[in-house]
């Protein structure tokens, strides 16, 4: 078995259905459907996700929880139930290319000494989805919060935990951790490295993820050839509301990467941009309710 492909699902009946198409039209076109599987993981839905797959697609491996494990543990049971040479995590509210799939797997052939591979995921109007970016070291997380690496022409000298400049994303890169929405990884690297952490229920678990295949001496890449489409925030709510689980992540990375005086600067500096960012969509731009997410960071930070 060369490809197996994971799908994570959770209310999402109508976007999976339009995500295992296009996941079988890409494997059809490659040639590499005989070759590959597809996994799906629900997660305890309550819309009709499970009757629908079992309905429309009787191939796919059914994983049927009875509560929502999270992000981490449901990808690690399919992970489990894989037997794909390459390992590929999808949301499963994307569409891939019809030609994303076998190009994952030839560039995938090709590379040397590689531990995980992302792919440029673009908005439905085409435009890009900042998907990517460089390790949470403390200055880097001082730029994010004070948004020092939005500025213009810095993030070649930055190179910042999210890069939120399009122009990176137009050419094949190493970075540090790309996006959990679609990550490829070779089965003999989950091997050496370990699964997704499941102390972390959703957003962050690539950036730990990547973080022990880089510090297993392989690289993560940015390949902007593989082209998939995503419905943003479908699957686990946006950005903004994302990001109280991010804060907590990144906390729980330092708790186990960092020492303690890190940890501390760490959560002073995202309080500070939690209080930074409330001032800002609560008093400037008048969104009162992404300034409540915002309260709500600093208050899980404390």
């Amino acid at each position: 078995m060369k490809l197996s492909i994971i799908i994570v699902n959770f209310n999402t009946s109508d976007l999976l259905r339009n995500c295992v198409n296009r996941v079988y039209k890409s494997l059809n076109f490659g040639k590499i459907e005989k070759d590959s599987e597809v996994i799906v993981v629900d997660n305890a839905s309550t819309d009709a996700s499970v009757e629908m797959v079992e309905k429309k697609f009787p191939k796919v491996i059914l994983i049927k929880n009875e509560q929502n494990l999270g992000f981490s543990k449901a990808n690690n049971q399919g992970i489990r139930k894989a037997s794909g040479k390459y390992i590929l995590l999808l949301n499963s509210d994307t569409e891939v290319d019809k030609e994303a799939l076998i190009k994952l797997v030839d560039h995938a052939e090709k590379e040397t000494s590689f531990g995980a591979m992302g792919a440029k995921i673009l908005n439905f109007d085409k435009s890009i989805q900042y998907s990517l970016g460089f390790a949470p070291t403390l200055p880097r997380v001082f730029y994010w919060m004070t948004f020092i690496d939005n500025i213009p022409n810095l993030t070649k000298f930055l190179k910042p935990y999210h890069i939120e400049n399009s122009k990176f994303y137009t050419q094949k890169r190493e970075v540090d951790w790309v996006s959990g929405v679609c990550i490829l990884v070779p089965r003999k690297i989950i091997a050496k490295i370990g699964k997704l952490d499941e102390n972390i229920f959703m957003y962050g678990e690539e950036v730990e993820w990547c973080y022990r295949i880089k510090n297993g001496g392989l690289r993560v890449i940015y390949n902007p050839e593989v082209v998939i489409y995503h419905h943003k925030g479908s699957s686990g709510g946006g950005k903004d509301a994302g990001i109280i689980e991010e804060f907590g992540s990144l906390i729980y990375f330092y708790s186990k990467y960092r020492s303690l005086p890190h940890l501390i600067i760490l959560k002073i500096l995202l309080i500070f941009g939690a209080l930074l960012r409330t001032i800002l969509f609560g008093i400037i731009v008048r969104n009162l309710e992404k300034a409540s997410i915002y309260v709500k960071a600093v208050q899980m930070v404390r």
